[in-house]
């Protein structure tokens, strides 16, 4: 009984000892972050509009393509 007991205690400081790090953690990457919430929420709206637009030109640029091989095919075919 005495080695469960002990267990238990090691298991428990060993969880408090996480759940502390986990914390500290916490605090020190909120006190160390690059930019606040509203400033990576802006940042990353913004490389949503631009991947929007790449996407967008990457489409048209598919379908030019698109036209431009079935126009080849049409001439080599007959």
């Amino acid at each position: 009984m005495v080695r469960r007991g002990a267990a238990g205690i090691i298991a428990g400081a060993a969880v408090a000892g996480m759940m502390i790090g986990g914390l500290v953690g916490a605090v020190v990457a909120l006190l160390y972050a690059p930019s606040s919430g509203e400033e990576t929420r802006a940042r990353m709206r913004g490389k949503a509009i631009e991947l929007q637009d790449t996407l967008s030109q990457a489409k048209s640029k598919a379908a030019e393509m698109k036209q431009r091989a079935k126009t080849i095919a049409d001439e080599k075919l007959g």
